[in-house]
């Protein structure tokens, strides 16, 4: 496991944006898995402010809530749109349908698509309670693509997107542990104090189910990019 310490989380997507650089100008990146949150908000700025060209390259996305559609504004189909997609066109996109009749079904058909489409490079966030996706602590590593209900700390961290009058989703779609460890490279991006704790799991070299993060132990290939020192 590879570490980079940066000054910000600013300087932290330039760094993100120069290793996918670095893949694409290979020839080694055509398919790309995509995080959402604040952390990536940065680091999608700075992609659609450069000269990068997506597309040959299909994405996929770890997650999506339960129950909006993507048209509405916290939905994470909304999201990349919104912050990418409309801006870098890419060769495919694929997200979750979180407004799926039938969810499984759907879990199912994004984890043909993923293994039909192997990902070569998997931009991560960590949430403060260790998750990953929205794999949350106790999740198997094991696990595919599936529904998964939200922890009230995730819960409590992610309703600030919406407004009063809005009900935040308490369940989602999300690529499982094993999806997310087919990825060749993953790029874990952790800034700010609130991220302390899941990095210094992470980090002791222990794997443990109540903390998702350090699955990523057992992966041969990943990069740390954080503005903390530990």
């Amino acid at each position: 496991m590879q570490t980079i310490v940066v000054e910000s989380k600013e300087q932290g997507a330039e760094k993100i944006v120069e290793l996918v650089r670095e893949e694409l100008e290979a020839g080694s990146l055509n398919v790309l898995g995509l995080a959402t949150g604040s952390t990536m908000e940065p680091v999608y700025e700075k992609m659609v402010a450069s000269d990068l060209d997506f597309t040959s390259v299909t994405a996929f996305n770890l997650d999506e809530y339960v129950g909006i559609p993507a048209t509405h504004k916290n939905s994470y189909a909304y999201y990349m749109n919104h912050l990418l997609f409309n801006e870098k066109p890419f060769k495919e996109t694929h997200i979750e349908n979180g407004m799926a009749e039938n969810l499984e079904e759907e879990c199912v058909r994004y984890e043909t698509l993923l293994k039909e489409n192997p990902l070569d490079i998997q931009l991560l966030g960590i949430g403060e309670n260790g998750h990953i996706a929205f794999n949350e602590p106790g999740t198997s590593p094991e696990s595919v693509t599936h529904v998964v209900e939200l922890t009230e700390s995730t819960i409590a961290v992610n309703s600030q997107y919406f407004t009063e009058d809005e009900t935040m989703p308490v369940t989602a779609l999300t690529m499982g542990i094993s999806s997310i460890m087919q990825a060749k490279k993953l790029i874990v991006a952790a800034f700010g104090e609130k991220k302390r704790a899941a990095l210094e799991k992470l980090f002791a070299g222990e794997v443990s189910t109540e903390w998702p993060v350090t699955y990523l132990l057992d992966h041969p290939n990943v990069v740390v990019i954080t503005d903390l020192k530990l």
